[in-house]
C-alpha cells in the first residue's frame, strides 16, 4: 500500500482531483466567475487604443498634437469630373457646366461644408482633361460613412445628366461606407461561421453530441469570460477590435483544444477498463498537466507582442494571453468536474452512420494509418528526417525574399470595387493627391511673421524640391495655433516613390524651411508617413520579440521535460515550421504561384504586420501538440518502454487527438482565407497552412525521426542543471498504472493518490 498512497504533485493534478471530488462546487464557481468577469467589463466599459498611440515616430507625435488640441479633422471628400480619351477639357463649356452641377447637387444634400470649386482651388490636372471638386461632411469623421449616401446619390444624378464625362466620388467617407457595405459582414461571418465548423468537425471526432458539446461550451465561455476581463484590462492596456478578433480564434483553438486532449484520454482510460475516477486522475495527471505547460508557453509566446511598442500588437498579445490563461485554466478545473458529473451520459446523443469511436491507445493499437508511417519512419530515421527537414527548407526557401509593406487599395481589394478604380484614376490625375501627406505645425504664435514666412517657404519648395506637384494646401487654427499642411506625393498609389517623395519633405524641406523657426514642431503624417514609421517601428522590435520567445520557450520546455535536448528540438522544430509557413505565404502571395487555388491574388509583398504576427501565434499553438506528443512519449518512457517504442506509442496514440484538433484549427483559420481582403487572406492562409504542417510533417515525421535517431540522449540533463525546478510529470509511472479496483480506496471514498 505504500507505493499506492503516495500522493500526487502538481497542480493540474491536484486541481483536477479537487474538481472531481466537489463538482458542483467546482461548476459553480467557473460559472460565477464568467458571469462577473463579463458583469464587470460591462459596467467599467472599454478603452480602445487611441490614434495617437496607434503608431510611433512622427506619425505618434502629429496625432498627439491634434488630439491635445481637440481639433475634429472632418471627413474630407472629392469629386473627379473627368474627360473621357479624345473627349473635353475644363475650359469647355460642358466641362464646366457639369462642375457647376457638382457643386450644386452636393450643397443641397444638406450633408456637406466646404464645397470648393476647381477653378477656384486650382485642382485641375495638367493635362485639362481632370478636376476635383472638394469638400468635407458635416458631423464626426468617424461616423461620417453613415451620412455619405445622399451625397453619393447627388454625384450619381449629374453622372447621369453628363453621360460624356466620367463623375465619380472618393474620400474617407465614401470609401469606409463602400467598405462596410462589401466587407463589413465578412469578419462576422468567420466569426460566426467558426462555432459550427469546430462543432461539426468535433461530432466527426466523438461521434457523440454532448461530447462534441462540452469542449465548444467551454470554450466560449472562455471568450465570454476573457471579453469581460478584456474591459477591465483596456483602462490599464486600451483594447481593439482586432484584439477582439484575434481573441476569439486563439481562444476557439486552444480552448477546444485543450477540452479535446482531456477529454480524449479520459474516454482512453475508462476504455482500457478503468474506473471512471481512476480515468480522470489520470486523465489530470497526464494530458492535465501537458495543458498547463502547453497553455504558459502559449501565454509567455503572446507576451512577446508587448515588447513590439505598438499599442495593436500590445492590445492583441495580451487579450490573447488572457484567454488562453483562462481557457487552460478552466479546462484543469470545471472540465473535470463536468466529465464527472456526465460520467457515461458523455456519450449521450450517438450520430447516426458514426460508428461508435474507440479512441486511441484503448487495444494499443492506435491510429492504423499513423502506425504505418511511423513503422517506416522509425525502420529508417536517418532517411526521413532528411528528407523531411529538405523538404521543409525547400518549401521555406522563397522567405528568403520576402517582402513586406502595408497594401495599397488596390493590392488590397484588386478592382473588385469601382471606387478602386476611381482611386487609381485620381492618382493618375492627381499624384497623391487621395492620400496626401499631412504637415502638422504647432507654434507659440501660429500667425508670427517668421511662422507664416517659414510656411509659405515650405508650400514654395515642396514643390520645386520635385516632392509634390501640388497644390499645397494649408489650414489655420488660430485658437490653438495649430497649421496643418496637405501635400500630395509625387508617386501617388507607388509605395516606393511616394516614400521617396516623404523622405525629400522630411530631410531636406522641412529642415531648410519650418526647421529654421525656434519653437515650431512640424511632424509628418498620413498613410505614407504612418506605413513608413509603423515598418520602422516594426523591423526594430523584431529581435527583441523573436529573443523573448525563442530564449522562454526553451527555458519551459526545459523545467517541464528536464532534457536540454528536448528544448533545443522543440525550438528548431517550432522553427522550422514556422520558416514552411513564411515560405508558402510568400510563395503563394508575393510571387503568386498557386494563388488562384485558394481565391488569391500574388500582389508582390506580404502585409508588413503579418510575419512578426505569425511567428508569435504560431510559436505558441505548435507548443499544443508538440508538449502532449512528447509528454505521452516520456510517459511511456517513464513506465518501462524502449526509447523507440515509446515514440511509437506516444505518437500513435495521441496521432488521433492531434489530428482532430489540427482539422478545428486548420478549418478555422481556413474561413479568414476566404475573406475578402488580400491581407486576411493572407492570415488565413500562412496560419492555416502553418498549422497543417505543424500537425503531420513536424509530429508525424521528423520529430519520431529525430528523437529516435537521439535515442537515450533525448533525456539529456547536464549535472549543473540538475538544480532547475522539477516540473516533470506529476505523478510517478508506478502510480498510474495499476487499475483501483473497488474497496481500494482512501479517505472519504476517493481513490488512494488524488
Amino acid at each position: 500500500m505504500r507505493n499506492r498512497e503516495t500522493r500526487v504533485r502538481g497542480i493540474a493534478a491536484r486541481a483536477g482531483g479537487w474538481s472531481a471530488r466537489h463538482r458542483w462546487a467546482a461548476v459553480g464557481i467557473w460559472v460565477l466567475f464568467v458571469v462577473l468577469a463579463m458583469g464587470l467589463g460591462s459596467a467599467a466599459g472599454r478603452v480602445d487604443v487611441k490614434d495617437s498611440d496607434q503608431m510611433g515616430g512622427e506619425t505618434h507625435t502629429a496625432a498627439r498634437i491634434v488630439e491635445e488640441a481637440e481639433i475634429d479633422e472632418p471627413a474630407s471628400e472629392s469629386v473627379l469630373v473627368q474627360a473621357k480619351p479624345d473627349g473635353l477639357t475644363a475650359t469647355d463649356a460642358e466641362f464646366r457646366a457639369a462642375v457647376d452641377a457638382v457643386v450644386t447637387a452636393v450643397e443641397k444634400t444638406g450633408k456637406v461644408t466646404g464645397v470648393t470649386s476647381p477653378y477656384d482651388a486650382k485642382t485641375i490636372s495638367k493635362d485639362g482633361r481632370s478636376a476635383l471638386v472638394q469638400f468635407d461632411m458635416r458631423g464626426e469623421a468617424d461616423t461620417a460613412g453613415d451620412r455619405v449616401e445622399p451625397v453619393l446619390k447627388a454625384v450619381e444624378g449629374v453622372q447621369k445628366e453628363h453621360e460624356s464625362l466620367r463623375i465619380e466620388e472618393i474620400g474617407g467617407a465614401s470609401m469606409m461606407k463602400t467598405f462596410d457595405d462589401a466587407f463589413g459582414d465578412d469578419f462576422k461571418k468567420a466569426e460566426y461561421s467558426a462555432v459550427p465548423v469546430a462543432l461539426g468537425i468535433l461530432l466527426v471526432a466523438f461521434g457523440a453530441l454532448v461530447a462534441a458539446l462540452v469542449p465548444v461550451a467551454l470554450a466560449i465561455t472562455a471568450i465570454i469570460a476573457t471579453m469581460g476581463l478584456m474591459g477591465l484590462v483596456s483602462h490599464f492596456q486600451p483594447m481593439s477590435e482586432t484584439a477582439n478578433s484575434v481573441m476569439l480564434l486563439v481562444g476557439l483553438a486552444v480552448g477546444v483544444d485543450y477540452c479535446l486532449f482531456y477529454l480524449r484520454r479520459e474516454r482512453e482510460e475508462r476504455a482500457a477498463g478503468r474506473d471512471a475516477q481512476t480515468a480522470l486522475r489520470i486523465a489530470a495527471a497526464t494530458s492535465g498537466r501537458a495543458i498547463v505547460v502547453s497553455g504558459v508557453t502559449v501565454c509567455v509566446a503572446m507576451a512577446g507582442m508587448l515588447f513590439t511598442g505598438i499599442a495593436e500588437f500590445e492590445a492583441m498579445g495580451l487579450a490573447s494571453l488572457m484567454v488562453v490563461a483562462v481557457a487552460m485554466v478552466g479546462s484543469v478545473t470545471v472540465l473535470p468536474a463536468l466529465l464527472s458529473l456526465l460520467g457515461e451520459r458523455v456519450e449521450k446523443g450517438r450520430v447516426p452512420f458514426l460508428r461508435r469511436r474507440r479512441p486511441s491507445g484503448s487495444t494499443g493499437e492506435g491510429s492504423r494509418f499513423w502506425t504505418a508511417v511511423l513503422k517506416r519512419v522509425l525502420a529508417k530515421p536517418l532517411l526521413a528526417a532528411v528528407v523531411a527537414v529538405g523538404a521543409l527548407l525547400a518549401v521555406a526557401a522563397p522567405a528568403l525574399g520576402m517582402k513586406t509593406q502595408n497594401l495599397t487599395l488596390d493590392q488590397e481589394f484588386g478592382d473588385s470595387l469601382p471606387i478602386v478604380q476611381t482611386y487609381n484614376r485620381v492618382n493618375e490625375a492627381f499624384p497623391g493627391g487621395s492620400d496626401p501627406a499631412e504637415v502638422v505645425v504647432k507654434a507659440d504664435d501660429i500667425n508670427a511673421p517668421e511662422v507664416r514666412a517659414a510656411l509659405a517657404d515650405f508650400r514654395e519648395r515642396a514643390i520645386s524640391s520635385g516632392a509634390s506637384r501640388g497644390p499645397v494646401e494649408i489650414t489655420t487654427h488660430d485658437e490653438q495655433n495649430v497649421a496643418l499642411v496637405y501635400v500630395p506625393l509625387v508617386g501617388g498609389s507607388d509605395q516606393d516613390k511616394a516614400g521617396e517623395s516623404l523622405d525629400r519633405l522630411r530631410d531636406d524641406v522641412r529642415p531648410a524651411t519650418l526647421g529654421r523657426v525656434d519653437g515650431v514642431e512640424a511632424p509628418i503624417t498620413g498613410q505614407v508617413a504612418g506605413n513608413k514609421d509603423f515598418n520602422d517601428q516594426l523591423v526594430g522590435s523584431v529581435l527583441p520579440v523573436f529573443a523573448f520567445v525563442v530564449v522562454f520557450a526553451f527555458l519551459l520546455m526545459l523545467v517541464s521535460f528536464r532534457s536540454l535536448t528536448v528544448a533545443i528540438t522543440s525550438i528548431v522544430l517550432n522553427l522550422l515550421s514556422v520558416g514552411a509557413a513564411y515560405g508558402i505565404l510568400v510563395a503563394v502571395f508575393q510571387h503568386g504561384w498557386g494563388a488562384s487555388l485558394v481565391g488569391a491574388e500574388g500582389v508582390g509583398a506580404i502585409i508588413t504586420w503579418l510575419p512578426l504576427f505569425l511567428f508569435v501565434i504560431l510559436f505558441g499553438l505548435s507548443m499544443d501538440y508538440h508538449v502532449f506528443v512528447v509528454s505521452r512519449i516520456r510517459e511511456a518512457r517513464l513506465r518501462g518502454r524502449s526509447t523507440r517504442d515509446a515514440i511509437q506509442h506516444g505518437v500513435v496514440t495521441t496521432a488521433g487527438v492531434v489530428t482532430s484538433a489540427a482539422v478545428i484549427m486548420v478549418a478555422v483559420f481556413a474561413i479568414f482565407g476566404t475573406l475578402s481582403m488580400q491581407s486576411m487572406k493572407q492570415m488565413g492562409v500562412g496560419l492555416a497552412a502553418a498549422v497543417l504542417i505543424d500537425a503531420t510533417i513536424i509530429r508525424g515525421v521528423l520529430l519520431p525521426a529525430v528523437m529516435s535517431l537521439l535515442g537515450e540522449r533525448n533525456w539529456y540533463l547536464p549535472k549543473w542543471l540538475h538544480r532547475l525546478p522539477d516540473l516533470t510529470h506529476d505523478e510517478s509511472p508506478e502510480a498510474i498504472a495499476p487499475t483501483v479496483r473497488d474497496g481500494e480506496r482512501g479517505e472519504r471514498g476517493r481513490p488512494v493518490g488524488v
